[in-house]
């Protein structure tokens, strides 16, 4: 198995400059190990990375299509390089999830594209810009069933070395109704251990504290029919350094197991937070949405999580107004939301995908204002149950791993605990990267506000 060195992507970096390229991220976690993996593809060709895009030669815009707005956004946002290439010999592509599903009509809709490529075409992105650069489009959005890249070493994008996303699995096999991604990523598949454990000791070594392991579904993770599941790798994971903190995303109701959660109470390096969506609180709903549990199925996992990891941090997902949804059906959205006491959530209203199951078979009938009045409602719901969760913490101590300077204060910082929480508090002697503890003292809805008591070794 080939892997580079930092210092061998350097030394390709000083060799005869092919090219300067500028990169934009939208979208989830995946998208940032995937612009990663864009990043030290193009630097071993003999590409350079700037982050002013006026200096570029090449503008690549990774992008999402989990929504509509979000593919609005990079429309919008073409509309900068479309001017830009007015002045000089500018050439643009897509990459990833948007591009995946538009496919070769993305060059007609948006006369500034020069280059699409899928999530699992980034291999052949060299080839493609030279073809680009001797005035073709270029499009390859061709789905792979092997690939996840597992030979190659990721250029991280967070220089501080702090947090550092490692793919364990790419593709989706769940096919829930609303959903896209099994269109844009492909079918599942779970990337070999030995070179999961080897990017995570070269993050490792290369100074980053914290590894969040990632997938569409990580819970699903399957090396050769058995041979490793997602608890066994986890525990790996972990041992490596336990001074190193381990998170995960995302997990998957129907798929979540109670050795996952044993593997996460037995390592303190684990951190205790799961984010699980749900999407709704209604059985019905979830049976139309394709999610393969009812709402009691999700209520045990809860139950489990609750009891096996007490003080488990849980996150969640909802949807509001998707098809056919009844004021009953939201009803028991707000009661499950008001049971489980979510930490917090990330709450949408639904929008249609197209040729998703739902687009193909199932009526987008909520009307938009009735969309919007219960997405409203369930904000405020979780904005008290966010705030009731960290009044809880007020008075804790929590050892808080530094990610910035606060925006507000450059005498501030801010990190997160293991619960996931953000934690702002003085900063004294301490700098990013560091491990420190902090006394919770007051807190919002969002964060919890603090004291630093000492410096973790």
């Amino acid at each position: 198995m080939t892997v580079f060195s930092r210092e061998q992507k350097q030394h390709k970096k000083n060799e005869d400059l092919k090219g300067i390229f500028y990169l934009e991220t939208y979208g989830c976690q995946m998208n940032v190990a995937d612009s990663e993996l864009v990043v030290s593809i193009l630097n071993d060709d003999g590409y350079q990375q700037t982050f002013d895009y006026k200096q570029a030669e090449i503008v690549l815009i990774n992008t999402c299509a989990i929504r509509d707005n979000a593919e609005q956004r990079i429309r919008n946002r073409l509309h900068v390089f479309t001017h830009e290439k007015k002045h000089k010999n500018l050439k643009v592509g897509i990459l990833g999830c948007m591009a995946e599903r538009l496919k070769e009509k993305l060059l007609d809709e948006e006369k500034s594209v020069d280059l699409v490529v899928g999530p699992d075409a980034y291999r052949r992105l060299p080839q493609l810009l030279t073809e680009v650069k001797s005035g073709k489009k270029s499009v390859d959005v061709a789905l792979s069933k092997s690939e996840t890249y597992d030979d190659l070493l990721p250029n991280r994008l967070d220089n501080n070395g702090v947090s550092a996303f490692v793919s364990i699995m790419r593709g989706c096999d769940n096919m829930c109704a609303f959903c896209v991604v099994p269109f844009t990523r492909g079918r599942e598949r779970s990337r070999d251990p030995e070179s999961i454990l080897n990017e995570i000791k070269q993050a490792i070594n290369d100074g980053y504290k914290e590894i969040t392991v990632i997938g569409q579904n990580v819970d699903k993770y399957n090396w050769k029919n058995g041979k490793m599941n997602f608890a066994q790798l986890l525990e790996k994971i972990a041992l490596l350094d336990n001074a190193v903190r381990v998170r995960f995303s995302t997990s998957y109701p129907q798929d979540m197991t109670d050795e996952v959660l044993h593997t996460i109470a037995k390592y303190p390096n684990i951190c205790k937070y799961i984010h699980l969506p749900v999407q709704s609180g209604s059985t019905r709903m979830l049976g139309l949405m394709k999610r393969g549990y009812t709402r009691e199925w999700y209520m045990d996992r809860i139950k489990s999580i609750r009891a096996i990891i007490p003080d488990c941090a849980i996150s969640t997902d909802m949807i509001t107004g998707f098809s056919s949804e009844m004021d009953a059906d939201h009803q028991e959205t707000v009661s499950l939301m008001k049971w489980a006491k979510f930490d917090y959530s990330y709450m949408f209203k639904y929008s249609e995908r197209p040729n998703t199951f739902a687009h193909r078979n199932l009526p987008d009938d909520v009307p938009d204002e009735t969309k919007g009045a219960r997405l409203q409602e369930i904000i405020e719901i979780q904005s008290q149950l966010s705030l009731e969760s960290n009044q809880r913490d007020v008075g804790k101590v929590f050892e808080v791993l530094i990610e910035g300077v606060s925006k507000r204060s450059a005498e501030r910082l801010y990190g997160r605990n293991s619960q996931n929480k953000v934690v702002i508090f003085d900063r004294h002697n301490a700098a990013v990267g560091d491990y420190v503890q902090v006394k919770v003292l007051d807190c919002t809805s969002a964060t919890l506000r603090g004291t630093l008591v000492t410096q973790s070794a």
